[in-house]
């Protein structure tokens, strides 16, 4: 049978179709079922419908090693099957892969016939407008965790282990997204030199979970099912972040053939010399192979192991079929978005690739949310002093000047810092990066930082820089949580985690990348660190949980301006430090760096789990982004009669400092302040909610 394509188990055999180079010459396609002396049997596929070449074969059964070969190709070269589901191993010898002639037997990954398990778990069914997104990795997260298992750390089941959860719950966040989990490999520039690509974005197989993840060979796609249905159970959704953009086979400069190149790489390569991901080896998302293999191994994830979303690496590559230009509605967009299974599922978009025409922000499909760099670039410039506040005002309330009206706030995948990038502490802590460890002589990753260190580059024991830098945490941390739009928290940035101003350390497997846990004060070995650390995971907790519960700082729906139903008022007013309604010129005002933000929580657009309307206090943020203090004044009726300060970044753990201050009567701010205030209805006999 031509499909499903794959190795597929039935009682009495299994059933192999591949795709493969179906030019003139190729007259044939060799199966290669091999035992454990490493011995081939060779089947000849000699059906061949609708550009996959297919044969039963009986007796096989689940744990068969295979692997092809296309003669007519390069006969030497034992293939991998795109559509394996598990794989021999993750290694190759690169002078065999990448040499014509040379042979692979023995040395390249081969797939393994398998009858996967199901994940039987609950989904979350998390709505978007309720999300908080962990970007993490699935070893680093638990290498050095201190309460899980030393045969436990850097697995799926560390990620499952309680305390991890634990950890995840008291942040309140709903999705875990994590990188690339698919099995992956090291392409051949990495090999060549010894390194390894850490971060996963090098796939060798689209549908076998990696490996190296699992306690032990054999057991990856067991214990990936078991990782999900333990998160399902605490109510936190899993998204994987994908890359069909290119694989593990090289460029032009050093290609190699283990599976696609091998097989049929017109199938699914762009032509030589057409590159848009910046790897030498974009795929094809224009090609109905790669379209249906696309679709099938992401049905597959979302299907049989109960993934509830995706993040898709350089997706504008998936809207430009033969890198032409990106168009939301082309045939592998729409092919996702239309699906019936996949539909139901978080859909993410990267929107850009390695080239200009690939920026795509705001340009994909009403399925879609983004990944919107711009609320990251405009929050990192408010908090260093840089520009005003115009651009501040779409993002702190939904971006809705890039989304709107077609899709809704939840859209924004608001982030500040990424797995791509500087960690939170270090964005506070360098100028610029430090990635000579990475063997590219600080050429790789980006110069385009936006960051500051307050006087002293990297590491210091200056108590005013260090007080300062957690300030600035604080600050970048509070707008992420409480704008509106969906936050994506990267993988210990709560515990203040630092990467030593290497800002691309995707070839860095080791404590540099991994989350070091704080040890608590009382403890010999707790360090000024710790402290640091646990305070802001304390910070982090309480702008989350504020979040959490008040449905007012999570709007379903674009700020309008409008009247709402409860008081008249408007739902949302912006204010200047002076207590009036800003003006034109005061968002025109390049040296503006204090911005007041009114919610009007009487009528939430949304509703509760029971179809019930949401309703919330009314919230006042100030943010001030200067270094001297200012004085505000906070408006007063009719919009408020008095104030609770419940979120303050002038303190270590965001617990408020003082009294709140009084609506209508200047309040002196400390410089580079957040303010989150709770709102008292502006006529005393209002009824309220306090």
């Amino acid at each position: 049978m031509p499909f499903p394509l794959g190795a597929t188990a039935y009682r009495d055999g299994v059933n192999f179709s591949v795709v493969a180079d179906g030019r003139p010459g190729v007259t044939d396609v060799l199966l290669c079922l091999i035992d454990e002396q490493g011995r081939e049997h060779q089947v000849t596929m000699a059906e061949r419908t609708h550009g996959s070449w297919h044969t039963f074969v009986p007796g096989v059964v689940p744990g068969q090693r295979y692997g092809y070969r296309v003669p007519a190709n390069d006969p030497a070269k034992l293939l991998l099957d795109p559509y394996a589901r598990q794989v021999t191993t993750t290694e190759y010898d690169l002078p065999a892969a990448a040499a014509p002639g040379a042979p692979t037997a023995g040395r390249a990954p081969v797939g393994i016939v398998v009858d996967p398990p199901v994940s039987r778990s609950a989904r979350p069914w998390v709505p978007w407008e309720q999300t908080v997104v962990y970007e993490a990795h699935v070893a680093g997260l638990t290498r050095l965790h201190p309460a899980v298992p030393q045969e436990l750390r850097g697995t799926y089941l560390g990620v499952a282990h309680p305390a991890v959860i634990e950890h995840l719950q008291r942040l309140h966040v709903t999705t875990l997204e994590l990188l690339p989990v698919h099995a992956t490999a090291a392409e051949p520039g990495l090999l060549a030199t010894g390194r390894r690509n850490y971060w996963g974005y090098s796939t060798l197989s689209f549908f076998a979970p990696h490996p190296g993840y699992a306690t032990a060979p054999g057991r990856e796609t067991t214990e990936f099912v078991a990782m999900v249905d333990a998160l399902h159970r605490a109510g936190i959704e899993v998204v994987l972040d994908v890359v069909y953009n290119h694989t593990c086979e090289g460029g032009p400069d050093l290609p190699i053939a283990l599976s696609w190149r091998g097989l049929s790489p017109s199938s699914y390569y762009l032509r030589p010399g057409r590159d848009i991901t910046g790897t030498g080896n974009s795929l094809d998302a224009g090609q109905l192979p790669m379209v249906r293999m696309v679709v099938d191994s992401l049905r597959y994830w979302a299907g049989s192991l109960g993934v509830d979303g995706f993040r898709f690496d350089l997706a504008s590559v998936l809207g430009r079929p033969h890198g032409g230009h990106f168009d939301p509605g082309a045939a592998l967009l729409t092919a996702i978005a239309t699906d019936p299974l996949l539909s139901t599922r978080k859909l993410i978009a990267e929107p850009w690739d390695a080239t200009g025409e690939g920026y795509a922000v705001g340009r994909f499909g009403v399925q879609w949310s983004e990944w919107n760099d711009r609320f990251r670039d405009c929050v990192r410039d408010f908090w260093r002093g840089v520009g005003g506040v115009r651009d501040l005002g779409y993002r702190l309330s939904g971006s809705s000047d890039l989304f709107a009206p077609d899709r809704r706030p939840w859209t924004s995948i608001n982030f500040v810092t990424a797995h791509d990038g500087f960690t939170l502490r270090d964005l506070v802590s360098y100028d610029r990066k430090h990635n000579a460890a990475n063997g590219e002589d600080n050429r790789d990753g980006t110069d385009n930082n936006r960051s500051h260190n307050y006087g002293v580059e990297g590491a210091t024991d200056d108590p005013e820089v260090r007080a300062l830098r957690t300030r600035q945490a604080r600050n970048l941390a509070a707008t992420l949580i409480l704008a509106t739009g969906t936050p994506m928290i990267t993988m210990g940035d709560e515990l203040w985690r630092t990467q030593l101003g290497n800002n691309n350390a995707y070839c860095q497997d080791n404590e540099l990348s991994w989350v070091r846990w704080p040890t608590p004060a009382g403890r010999p070995d707790h360090e000024p660190d710790d402290a640091e650390a646990l305070d802001l995971l304390a910070f982090f907790q309480r702008a989350l949980d504020i979040r959490h519960r008040s449905p007012g700082l999570r709007q379903a729906e674009f700020f309008e301006g409008r009247s709402v139903s409860g008081d008249g008022h408007p739902d949302l007013v912006w204010f200047a430090p002076d207590g009036r309604t800003m003006s034109d010129g005061d968002w025109f005002d390049g040296g503006r760096h204090t911005i007041l933000l009114w919610i009007n929580g009487t009528d939430v657009r949304g509703h509760t789990p029971a179809g019930q309307p949401l309703s919330d206090d009314s919230w006042l943020l100030v943010l001030h982004a200067a270094a001297e203090p200012t004085t505000v004044t906070l408006p007063d009726s009719p919009w408020a009669s008095g104030y609770e300060l419940v979120l303050d970044t002038d303190t270590p753990t965001g617990a408020p400092g003082g009294p709140a201050p009084e609506p209508g009567r200047p309040v002196v701010i400390p410089g580079r302040t957040t303010w989150l205030l709770r709102a008292r209805p502006g006529h005393d006999d209002d009824p309220g909610t306090w």
